[in-house]
């Protein structure tokens, strides 16, 4: 067999997943409190990022990212580059944020990566409930996401010796066994909960969950697809000649699946959740009314305002004075810290421009009450903003927002509509705080079936069924009547 050398040309897509879109969908998915904490551990770790609150001096520009050298092109003229940058800011050396500014084109692959707050069965649940679906198919939903472990995977029966194939088969059959539902009302309804957020959750195999992400990534790649579905066990043996060889490509086409694969999916998309811990509610965000208006401002409480250290600035003009190795370092650094303080301000200007959106359309709640509360779902908040649902789905998920009538958890705005006999929509929560308020007004003595509750609400313009004046008593943690009952 002859070896011989040539050269040929070919036109690839691959998906680039920059640092700066890491670090951006990691602090959207923070609370106030722990997004402070993160900033003050990258300070700790970052030399060259300051905090200006501690010397009372006002913050400086950020540094602009420092583009990539390659060995055909100049080394950076560092001292140029920021003297250039310096030019143009406002009168303190910040720049001014516009919080209706479009957002970056890398913000819609956020709706790819899992969020990690709150528990998942929760997370998921509260999803299918903004879906529209049809009372049967939340049904199939609460089944499935019942039986999804903590991992994100839905263990519903024994492997055994089972292939993928067939395992997944004998899932959906029993799923389709145990709640009379169509087998193919069973594989649609899982589809729509794996590709909720996290992306994968309720698969049944590692090879599922790991195609179901690799088919929603913004620029799709047939190799990486085709070494989920037929060479998974040879990736993790790192069989990658053998994949090669398999596909008929070229290794280097197979590395760059593999890391594609490695970097952009996640095996376990329940690992980022779990149980919330007990702690006092601080509000991400403040609603003030002034005159006729609605005034919206974050809190920025303990946020270090960051900045790059001017003796470090100093250090890069004099880069002839210091040793590739530390011209490097100081590079390497810089490019982080400015990517870290882009980031938090793509995240303010996020989360400032979801809640204007909700004041927005809640604007007769905030005024009148809860019986004014609209229905809203994600898809109205994202199509209005021009984001991904999944991105309103993590703003809105472990934040809370102080207004005028209390403090609210985001997600409280969002809720199904329900049609009274008055003809107006009204909300869950509505429909919710007036059950409460009727048992709260009972007889401790003698208190009301649900059936009774059911004709207080239709006295109030609202016909419910028993089955849901019951699912919503249970919610709000009250026991039936006759659990209910006090005898002196």
């Amino acid at each position: 067999m002859a070896y011989e050398l040539k050269q040929e040309q070919r036109l690839t897509q691959s998906l680039v997943m920059t640092p700066q879109l890491q670090l951006a969908i990691k602090l959207l998915q923070l609370s106030t409190l722990e997004l402070v904490e993160m900033v003050k551990e990258e300070m700790q770790e970052n030399p060259v990022l300051e905090d200006t609150a501690a010397d009372g001096m006002p913050p400086e520009a950020a540094v602009p990212e420092p583009q990539p050298a390659t060995p055909e092109k100049a080394e950076v003229d560092w001292e140029a580059y920021i003297e250039s940058r310096i030019e143009g800011q406002s009168e303190f050396g910040v720049r001014r944020l516009d919080f209706n500014a479009p957002d970056d084109d890398d913000e819609g692959m956020m709706g790819n990566v899992a969020s990690a707050a709150g528990g998942l069965r929760e997370h998921l649940l509260w999803q299918m409930s903004m879906q529209r679906l049809s009372s049967d198919d939340l049904r199939l939903c609460e089944f499935i996401i019942g039986n999804i472990a903590e991992d994100g995977y839905l263990r519903l029966i024994e492997r055994t010796d089972m292939n993928d194939g067939l395992f997944e088969a004998a899932v959906a059959g029993e799923i389709t066994r145990l709640t009379g539902a169509s087998a193919a009302d069973v594989e649609r309804i899982l589809a729509v909960v794996r590709q909720s957020d996290p992306v994968g959750a309720g698969s049944r195999t590692l090879r599922e969950c790991m195609l179901t992400q690799a088919r929603l990534l913004p620029v799709r790649d047939t190799v990486v697809e085709e070494i989920i579905v037929s060479q998974l066990d040879e990736l993790g043996r790192k069989k990658y000649k053998n994949i090669a060889r398999h596909l008929g490509v070229s290794v280097e086409t197979v590395f760059d699946a593999a890391r594609t694969i490695s970097k952009c999916l996640n095996p376990t998309p329940g690992a980022g959740f779990g149980l919330s811990d007990a702690r006092s509610v601080v509000p991400d965000v403040y609603i003030h009314k002034v005159g006729d208006d609605y005034v919206i401002s974050l809190n920025e409480d303990g946020m270090p305002k960051l900045r790059i250290s001017r003796y470090y600035r100093e250090l890069l003009k004099d880069g002839g004075k210091n040793s590739p190795e530390t011209k490097a370092y100081l590079q390497e650094k810089l490019k982080s810290a400015f990517w870290l303080i882009k980031s938090v301000h793509q995240r303010q200007r996020t989360i400032y421009r979801v809640v204007e959106c909700i004041v927005r359309i809640q604007r007769d709640f905030l005024d009148k009450g809860l019986r004014h509360l609209k229905p809203l779902v994600l898809k109205d908040v994202a199509a209005e903003l021009g984001v991904h649902e999944s991105t309103v789905s993590r703003v809105t998920s472990n934040k809370y927002v102080q207004t005028p009538r209390g403090i609210f958890e985001l997600k409280y705005f969002f809720s199904n509509a329900m049609s009274s006999t008055e003809g107006a929509d009204v909300t869950g929560e509505y429909i919710k705080q007036k059950v409460k308020d009727i048992i709260d007004s009972e007889d401790i003595k003698n208190p009301l079936s649900d059936q009774e509750i059911i004709e207080r609400l239709k006295s109030s313009g609202i016909t419910l069924a028993r089955r849901t004046a019951t699912k919503y008593r249970e919610a709000l943690g009250y026991l039936s009547s006759s659990r209910r009952k006090s005898h002196f």
